[in-house]
């Protein structure tokens, strides 16, 4: 899991974390953390590059939100933007995007790089837009994989989409949750249930949570987009590619080659649903 700075090394446990607990410590988290994140991972994420997770997978190939010429002056939401290098993309194939994060520290990095879209600080699971505000909305490792109830969120997005619109997310494979979260050989044997879903908690001394991350199985996920009356197009799985010879936390080549590390679901709001 993702380490706390050298200020004090909180205890990391695994118990339940509501949906405000969640957000106060990911917050937190996140306006400590954003400085050495960006550090650390700016130049695998680029200024004005869309990637989906550790693998590397750029929208440029897969067109997972569509054709790049077919971006063009659609209204896209982006959730847990960071420091808004997707959105800064989307802007160069003239769409029009709106790049939303928890974290005001990111946002600040967002401002650094700049760009010509608008920056709301806000929790995904209380969109502050109107229903049917956007054509398309996306997600790469943002919100979803630290939120209490994924469920609110993806019912919060299609409210907000309009009929037809897309929505797609990445988050860590769900099977990673049986692993360790270890880079090298140790990483590859099953130390868990893949099907605990009590959230991995790192806590100070009082015992209250500086960071939390919940665990949902496929099938969660599948039944989470189902009850948000989205309708779940596509799930992709990337494969670790021969370029990529990054090492952090348990990502690694080693494991990338041998179990997945990324989900994407794509998603849509039918049409007739109005």
């Amino acid at each position: 899991m993702i380490q706390e700075p050298d200020a004090f090394e909180p205890e990391a446990t695994r118990r339940d974390a509501d949906v405000t607990e969640s957000s106060r410590a990911n917050r937190g988290w996140w306006d400590r953390n954003a400085d050495d994140y960006q550090v650390e991972h700016g130049t695998f994420l680029g200024d004005d590059r869309f990637v989906w997770g550790p693998e590397g997978l750029d929208e440029v190939e897969a067109e997972l939100l569509g054709p790049p010429e077919e971006l063009k002056d659609k209204d896209v939401l982006e959730i847990g933007a960071g420091a808004a290098q997707c959105s800064r993309w989307l802007t160069a194939q003239g769409a029009r995007p709106v790049a939303l994060d928890l974290s005001h520290r990111q946002l600040q990095h967002a401002m650094r790089i700049g760009g010509s879209f608008p920056l709301v600080c806000a929790d995904a699971g209380a969109l502050p837009f109107a229903d049917n505000s956007f054509d398309l909305a996306c997600s790469a490792y943002g919100a979803l994989p630290f939120v209490a109830d994924p469920a609110l969120v993806l019912r919060e997005v299609r409210r907000v989409l309009r009929p037809g619109g897309r929505f797609v997310f990445s988050t860590t494979h769900p099977i990673r949750w049986a692993f360790p979260d270890e880079p090298g050989p140790e990483g590859l044997t099953v130390s868990a249930s893949y099907f605990d879903r009590t959230p991995y908690v790192e806590q100070a001394d009082d015992g209250r949570a500086v960071y939390v991350e919940h665990h949902r199985t496929i099938g969660d996920r599948v039944r989470d987009i189902v009850a948000a009356d989205l309708r779940l197009v596509d799930l992709v799985e990337p494969e670790w590619p021969s370029w990529n010879t990054a090492e952090w936390g348990g990502w690694s080549p080693l494991r990338g080659n041998l179990i997945p590390g990324t989900t994407i679901f794509v998603c849509e709001r039918d049409r007739e649903n109005t």
